[in-house]
C-alpha cells in the first residue's frame, strides 16, 4: 500500500545532483546511519526544503516465514495492526493520524512487512509514537478481524475475475512450483477463511521483532533527534530469536528446462493476458545490471522498448506489451506481458519469442544501447524529488545490502554495461527454448 505522491520537491532535486559531474550527493557523508542496541538500523537524510517527515521502514516477517495452508498470513497480520493497539483503539487511532493530516501504513509482503509515515515535521512524534504502538502492541480486536477478513474475501474474489491477475498468479505458480515465491502474499480464498485470530496473535508475537529492522528518515529532521525518537520508542522492544540471513531464508530454485504452457479459460472475457518468461537473477547476481539494461530496451525504453515497438505498435497484436524483471533476495523471474484480442494470441506470443531469440542472437544497435543507458541514469533523479523517494531507496539499498555509496557509483555501473554484455545475459536467462508461459481469457483451454 503506497502513499500518495506528492509534487516534485524542485529544491531537494537540485541538491541531490548539484554535483558537477551528476552525481548525487546522497552517500555516506550526508547520510546518518546508525544501529541501535536492539538490532535496529536507523537511516537519516535531512532535508530542510519542506517542513515535512517521511519515514519508511520493514521488518523481518514476510510471506516466506508462512506454511502454504496459511499463505496470506503475513499481508493479513499487517492489515490488522492498526485496528486497535494498547494505546489507540480503531477509533482513536484514525482521529490522531486524520486530525493533523497525516498517513500511516503497514503491509506485508514477501521478506518483509514494509511501514511507513508521512507527516509535518511538527506532529513527526506523535506520528512514530502511534505507529510504535500499532507496531509492537496491537490488540487485535476479534470483531475487526472478521471485518477484515470479510474485505479481504471480497478483493481475493474480483481478483479471481482479472485476466491480467490470474495470469501471472499462475505464472508465478508454475515458474516457481512449491517454493514460497510462489504463493501470492496475499493469500488466497481458502487460506484466508482458515488464518485463526491465534494464528495472527501467534505470527506477530514470533515474527514482529527489532532484530534487524530498518528505519528510513528524510525531511526536515536533525538525525540526533530522530535517533533519541526512535530509541523512545523503539529502544525497548525486546530482541527475540535472531531471524537467519535472508538468502537462507528461502530454498534454491531450479530454471525450467523446456516449454510450460498453461491456458486458463475465463469465460465471458474479451482480453487475453499473456505471461511468458524465465528465471533470471537474483538482486545480488553480478549480471544484475547487465540484465536491467537488456531489459529496458526489451520491453520498458520509449514505447515500451522492443515488444512496445513491434507487437504493439508495428504488428497491432497487443493493447500493451513490455517487460519486467522482478530480482529479490532470491531469483526473480524476466517476464514478458501483453493483453491481447483472443484471436491473435498465439502469434503475439510468436512475436515475443522472436524478439527473446533476437536479442540473445544479435547485439543491439549503438543507439538503442546509448538511449536505454542516458534513460536509466538520467531518470533516477526524478526518483529522487521527493522525500518519500528518497527514503524509499534509502530503504532499499540498506535491505539489499547496497552500500551508502550505492546512488553515486549506479551511473558508472550502468554505463560500464557493453552490448556484449546485454546480448549474453539475453542468451542465457531470456530462452526462446526453454520458458514458461500462461494465458488468461475466453476460450482458452485449461482450468
Amino acid at each position: 500500500m503506497r502513499k500518495e505522491r506528492r509534487q516534485p520537491d524542485h529544491s531537494l532535486a537540485k541538491a541531490l545532483h548539484a554535483d558537477a559531474n551528476g552525481q548525487t550527493t546522497i552517500g555516506p557523508e550526508t547520510v546518518h546511519r546508525v544501529q541501535s542496541a536492539n538490532g535496529i538500523t536507523v537511516l537519516v537524510r535531512p532535508n530542510p526544503s519542506a517542513p515535512v517527515a517521511v519515514l519508511e521502514g520493514c521488518l523481518r516477517a514476510g510471506s516466506v516465514d508462512e506454511v502454504a495452508q496459511k499463505a496470506g498470513l503475513a499481508s493479513f497480520t499487517a492489515s490488522l495492526v492498526s485496528r486497535g493497539s494498547a494505546h489507540y483503539d480503531f477509533d482513536r487511532y484514525n482521529e490522531a493520524v486524520e486530525s493533523v493530516g497525516a498517513s500511516v501504513s503497514v503491509s506485508g509482503g514477501s521478506h518483509v512487512t514494509s511501514f511507513g509515515s508521512e507527516s509535518l515535521v511538527e506532529d513527526f512524534p506523535l506520528i512514530v509514537e502511534i505507529l510504535a504502538d500499532v507496531l509492537r502492541r496491537p490488540t487485535f480486536p476479534p470483531e475487526h478481524v472478521e471485518r477484515v477478513r470479510g474485505q479481504w474475501l471480497v478483493r481475493l474474489q474480483e481478483r479471481e475475475q482479472s485476466t491480467r491477475s490470474v495470469s501471472y498468479r499462475r505464472f508465478n505458480k508454475m515458474i516457481y512450483g512449491d517454493h514460497p515465491y510462489g504463493l501470492p502474499t496475499s493469500g488466497y480464498i481458502e487460506t484466508i477463511e482458515e488464518i485463526s485470530r491465534d494464528d495472527v496473535v501467534d505470527f506477530h508475537r514470533k515474527k514482529y521483532q527489532p532484530n534487524q529492522a530498518i528505519v528510513v528518515v528524510s525531511g526536515d529532521v536533525e538525525p540526533q533527534d530522530v535517533v533519541a525518537l526512535l530509541d523512545c520508542h523503539f529502544g525497548d522492544w525486546e530482541v527475540g530469536e535472531m531471524p537467519p540471513a535472508p538468502a537462507s531464508s528461502i530454498p534454491p530454485v531450479a530454471r525450467v528446462d523446456g516449454i510450460k504452457r498453461k491456458d486458463v479459460a475465463m469465460p465471458g472475457k474479451v482480453q487475453t493476458d499473456v505471461v511468458i518468461g524465465c528465471l533470471a537473477v537474483a538482486r545480488s547476481d553480478p549480471d544484475y545490471y547487465a540484465v536491467q539494461v537488456a531489459n529496458n530496451i526489451m520491453g520498458q525504453f520509449g514505447m515500451m522498448g522492443r515488444l512496445g515497438e513491434n507487437v504493439r505498435e508495428r504488428q497491432g497484436l497487443a493493447y500493451y506489451s513490455y517487460s519486467a524483471v522482478d530480482a529479490d533476495i532470491g531469483v526473480g523471474p524476466w517476464v514478458a506481458f501483453a493483453g491481447v484480442n483472443p484471436q491473435n494470441v498465439d502469434q503475439a506470443i510468436d512475436s515475443i519469442l522472436q524478439e527473446f531469440e533476437r536479442m540473445g542472437r544479435e547485439p543491439v544497435s549503438d543507439e538503442e544501447l546509448a538511449d536505454s543507458i542516458a534513460n536509466m541514469t538520467g531518470t533516477l533523479p526524478l526518483r529522487l524529488e521527493t522525500n518519500d523517494g528518497v527514503a524509499s531507496i534509502l530503504l532499499n539499498m540498506e535491505w539489499y545490502g547496497l552500500g551508502l555509496d550505492y546512488l553515486q557509483t549506479y551511473r558508472e555501473r550502468i554505463r560500464a554495461i557493453a552490448k556484449e554484455d546485454v546480448q549474453r545475459v539475453a542468451a542465457e536467462y531470456l530462452r526462446a527454448d526453454a520458458y514458461t508461459l500462461v494465458t488468461a481469457g475466453p476460450g482458452n483451454n485449461g482450468s
